[in-house]
C-alpha cells in the first residue's frame, strides 16, 4: 500500500471524524494528532486544552519529534524509541489513518508527517489549512481530552532520505539545494535565532511561506508544481531541502509532495548545525554564492 495524498480538507476530515465516533459507521482507525507548536514559544499543550479537535491527542514537537538540542542542531531526529512511544501513545498503530494539525502555519503537523512517513508509516495526512480551515467550515471544538492511546506503531527509520552537513554541501554542488527560510535569513541581512547569518554556498532560496495562500491552505497542485519547476525542482532533479532547524524545511517537502513531486532528502540539522561549525563556509545576498 503506498502512501495516501498527503493533505485532506476540513470536509474530509469531518466525514472521518463522524464515522469514527461512537454510533458512527466505523473508520478504519484514526488517530487524529494536535501538534501546535510555534519556533521560540511555549509549548501548545495550553492551546489544545482549550479547544480541540474531538478526540484529537496532543503531540509536543521539541520532546516527541525531536531530540534535545545540541551539535546536530536546534531540532536533531528524535531517538526511534521515544518517538515510537509518543505516537503509541497518540494512539498510532500500525494501520492508523492518521490526521495532523495545528493552528499556526502547518510547520508541526508537517514535521510530524514527514517523521512517520520516515519512520515507515504511509497511511498519513496533514489537515489543509489546519483549525482555522476547521471552524470555517462548521467544525466544532472539544476540550475533553483523551486518555493515552494503546497504539502498536513500531518506527523502521529510514524510508525517505536524509542528509548530513556534508552530504547537503555536495548535493548543493551537483544538485539542487532548496532553503526554505525566508528571504532576509537567507541574505544573512537578520539572523534572530543561529549564531550565523547567511546560507549554505549553492543553496537556492525558496520561503516556505510562497506554499500557501492568505487562508493558509496550499496552493493548487499545478501552481506549486510550476514554482518547485522555477526553481529546478522537476520530477527527475536530484533535490534536497533545510531551514533552521529543520521543521519549516518539512512544510517544503509537504508542499513538493502536494505538487506531485518525488520527496527530497531533508537536511535534518539544517542552518542550525551548519552555521555552529565556524570551519564551514557562509554566503551571503540573493544569489546561490
Amino acid at each position: 500500500m503506498g502512501p495516501m495524498e498527503p493533505i485532506i480538507s476540513a470536509a474530509e476530515l469531518a466525514a472521518l471524524v463522524e464515522r469514527a465516533a461512537p454510533g458512527g459507521a466505523g473508520a478504519a482507525d484514526l488517530a487524529l494528532l494536535d501538534v501546535r507548536y510555534r519556533m521560540g514559544g511555549p509549548t501548545g499543550h495550553g492551546e489544545y486544552a482549550g479547544g480541540h479537535i474531538s478526540g484529537a491527542r496532543y503531540v509536543d514537537l521539541d520532546t516527541a519529534l525531536a531530540a534535545p538540542p545540541g551539535s546536530r542542531g536546534r531540532h536533531p531526529l528524535p531517538d526511534p524509541a521515544v518517538f515510537g512511544a509518543a505516537m503509541r501513545a497518540a494512539g498510532v498503530g500500525a494501520g492508523s489513518e492518521v490526521v495532523l494539525y495545528d493552528d499556526w502555519n502547518g510547520w508541526g503537523p508537517a514535521r510530524a508527517w514527514w517523521l512517520l512517513r520516515w519512520a515507515g508509516h504511509e497511511r498519513v495526512r496533514v489537515l489543509d489549512g489546519g483549525l482555522a480551515a476547521w471552524k470555517a467550515a462548521g467544525g466544532v471544538l472539544s476540550t475533553e481530552e483523551p486518555p493515552p492511546g494503546d497504539g502498536d506503531f513500531e518506527p523502521r527509520p529510514g524510508a525517505l532520505p536524509v542528509l548530513d552537513a556534508q552530504g547537503a554541501a555536495e548535493l548543493a554542488r551537483r544538485g539542487l539545494l532548496l532553503d526554505a527560510r525566508a528571504g532576509e535569513r537567507y541574505r544573512g541581512e537578520t539572523e534572530p535565532i543561529d549564531p550565523v547569518a547567511g546560507h549554505i554556498p549553492g543553496a537556492v532560496n525558496a520561503p516556505t511561506t510562497e506554499n500557501t495562500g492568505p487562508d493558509g491552505r496550499f496552493l493548487p497542485a499545478p501552481e506549486l508544481a510550476a514554482r518547485f519547476a522555477a526553481l529546478g525542482a522537476k520530477p527527475d532533479a536530484e533535490v534536497g531541502v533545510y531551514c533552521g532547524s529543520g521543521v519549516s524545511a518539512a512544510h517544503e517537502l509537504l508542499a513538493m509532495a502536494v505538487a506531485g513531486l518525488p520527496t527530497p532528502a531533508l537536511y535534518v540539522g539544517s542552518w542550525s548545525e551548519w552555521g555552529a561549525d565556524p570551519a564551514r563556509p557562509v554566503a551571503t545576498g540573493p544569489q546561490p554564492g
